[in-house]
């Protein structure tokens, strides 16, 4: 098969023509090199497309097949098909001007019949991308292994009840680790996909939590041994396709990573979607990383209001998107980290261009939600609303009890011999809200 390299027609590189332009390919907002808060906004957004979604999602769903007929995706030689489809992703993204993407092994090259021909697979097609990047300018932000499309996976990876799956798991793991770090990826992602339960009449949830636990170690050993620089991630979500995940949302995950003793060595890549559908706001878990020390990176897509499940849609809300940017610029930005839009365009939009234009589009929404989070940075008027708020535990009294200068008795003592009668305060949310919303 010769490799479809002409599938996005005569579409030219986009390129920034202002907020005036109507040019639908064309960037409004983004461009790359404006200096926004002392960075240039290519630098504070760290771009990425998913491999998955972008190139391999055939447009099915529970109801119906396939929609989108894609050339990479049919035809006898299925490494053939996966060179044809590296080219068409390399062309993508240098077409939108990213500077990374993203991939797990399945979505880049087929399984074999055994775990060797799959390994020989994945390293074919990584070779390839190595001689692209050599000439390209995009480069991986993360790498990470399927452990959950085939069966094997059923019953989870780290947490299956069968100590041979658990060894499969762990050596295709090792196998994509050393892939990411030889193309010099940034980050290396656990997702779990299936690491929860079903049912409690058939799990032995402290094993599974130990299993857990001794996997992510082993990973971390082999980072450090192979000498990979990069970020150990884990993306957390409440469930689905398990009833119940254990890696549910950000907190759940920190105390794993505590129960495990590496709530040092490993962070969090957190999805808008998974945020939602645990219960938060995407804004919250960033922040409750960032509290905790585990920021890592982002998936950056949405969810439906009326769909209580994972649908993976582009980000169209620029106040949703604004609150996430605002709360990783208080966390002091990306490190190794990016935005990745792990996202995927609706089974209805059959044409290449709308492949283009989804990322496009959500590109310059980001854009124009960093402008808007750097004015609440620069304006100050939130940050001086909470600092105000808790004012009180920087005086002498406050900071003593704070830094563990006050026993019980101390603290009683001091209330009953001044009469404290405190009274509440306004927490003046709306206020703050009308705030934010003058921001736009």
């Amino acid at each position: 098969m010769n490799a479809p390299v002409r599938f996005f027609g005569e579409i030219q590189p986009f390129r920034y023509e202002g907020p005036e332009s109507r040019n639908l390919f064309a960037y409004r907002w983004y461009d790359k090199d404006r200096m926004v808060l002392g960075k240039r906004m290519e630098d504070h957004l760290r771009f990425a497309i998913a491999y998955w979604h972008s190139f391999t999602w055939p447009g099915g769903d529970p109801f119906g097949g396939e929609t989108f007929l894609r050339p990479w995706m049919h035809g006898g030689d299925e490494m053939a098909l996966a060179r044809a489809k590296a080219d068409v992703a390399f062309d993508l993204f240098r077409i939108l001007d990213v500077p990374f993407f993203c991939f797990h092994d399945r979505d880049i090259a087929p399984e074999g019949k055994s775990l060797r021909e799959s390994n020989a697979n994945v390293r074919a097609i990584a070779d390839i991308f190595a001689r692209k990047m050599e000439t390209e300018k995009v480069r991986l932000l993360w790498g990470t292994a399927n452990l959950f499309s085939n069966r094997r996976f059923m019953a989870g990876a780290a947490t299956n009840p069968d100590p041979d799956v658990f060894a499969y798991a762990s050596a295709q793991v090792k196998h994509v680790l050393e892939v990411t770090h030889e193309l010099g990826g940034q980050n290396y992602v656990l997702w779990g996909g299936r690491e929860g339960y079903e049912t409690l009449l058939n799990t032995d949830l402290k094993r599974e939590l130990d299993q857990m636990g001794r996997f992510l170690n082993l990973v971390v050993e082999h980072k450090h041994r192979i000498g990979f620089k990069g970020t150990i991630l884990i993306e957390p979500k409440p469930q689905e396709p398990t009833k119940h995940q254990y890696d549910y949302d950000v907190g759940t995950v920190y105390g794993l990573l505590c129960r495990a003793g590496l709530q040092d060595e490993v962070k969090v890549n957190i999805e808008a979607n998974h945020a939602t559908l645990a219960g938060h706001s995407f804004e919250h878990e960033i922040a409750m990383a960032a509290a905790l020390g585990i920021f890592g990176s982002i998936d950056m897509n949405k969810g439906d209001a009326q769909s209580g499940w994972d649908t993976d849609q582009f980000p169209t809300n620029i106040e949703d998107t604004a609150l996430a940017l605002y709360e990783i610029i208080k966390a002091g930005g990306f490190t190794t980290g990016g935005l990745n839009f792990d996202a995927k365009i609706r089974r209805q939009s059959l044409d290449p261009e709308d492949l283009v234009l989804a990322h496009a589009g959500a590109m310059d929404l980001c854009a124009r939600a960093l402008l808007m989070a750097a004015k609440m940075v620069e304006d100050g008027a939130l940050q001086r609303a909470v600092d105000e708020r808790y004012a009180g535990w920087n005086g002498a009294e406050g900071g003593a009890m704070f830094a563990g200068e006050r026993s019980l008795a101390d603290i009683a003592a001091r209330v009953e011999a001044e009469g404290l009668d405190p009274q509440p305060r306004s927490g003046r949310q709306e206020r703050l809200e009308n705030l934010v919303a003058s921001y736009f």
